[in-house]
């Protein structure tokens, strides 16, 4: 049999004719295939282009944090906090770059693919609007991005950086040790 783009989404068709073995279907609906078994066990953090565009931003003299908490349900993969900005490097693959995703999925599990991608891009527009509303200046690097040009990729987050250049400067949300001192010793002389 051969699979079509109107069988591909079925597994009934591909499951009549011995492709599929139901018992090796996992509870979420996935079905295991050979195409799909290098995706396994694939790295969330540390991924070679954060770690390619974390050592151009060291190297440019940039101090951050890794995998850091901006807004409730959202952490970006490097936070300059002294300058406000999130910094988030998306995979291709996992969430839908416009030049590199696949524009169609093909297979028993092409439905599920189409949806798993749709659900991180609509987290990525949730994410970026919290971090953004907690205050944090954010950018999103393509994976894509860092592997072409890794220097123009820290570039960009460095632009970002800029409008907080020539004033005193502090995590968004927190207030500075000074402020801080400031508004006890206030209270103590009342």
């Amino acid at each position: 049999m051969s699979v079509t783009p109107s069988t591909a989404n079925s597994t009934a068709g591909l499951e009549s004719e011995g492709m599929v073995d139901r018992k090796n279907t996992g509870r979420d609906g996935w079905i295991p295939t050979e195409k799909g078994e290098h995706l396994r066990g694939r790295r969330v953090r540390d991924t070679a282009p954060e770690i390619a565009l974390r050592r151009a931003l060291h190297g440019m003299g940039y101090r951050f944090r890794l995998h850091r908490r901006v807004a409730p349900r959202c952490t970006a993969d490097v936070v300059l906090p002294r300058y406000g900005v999130a910094v988030f490097v998306d995979g291709c693959f996992w969430h839908g770059c416009p030049d590199h995703s696949p524009e169609e999925f093909r297979g028993p599990n092409a439905s599920l693919w189409q949806q798993k991608i749709e659900t991180n891009r609509e987290r990525d527009r949730r994410n970026t609007a919290a971090a953004t509303a907690a205050g944090w200046t954010v950018v999103r690097v393509w994976e894509c991005e860092v592997r072409r040009d890794v220097d123009s990729a820290a570039r960009r987050v460095a632009k970002a950086t800029e409008h907080d250049r020539g004033r005193p400067l502090q995590s968004p949300g927190h207030t500075s040790t000074a402020s801080a001192r400031r508004s006890s010793d206030s209270r103590r002389g009342q």
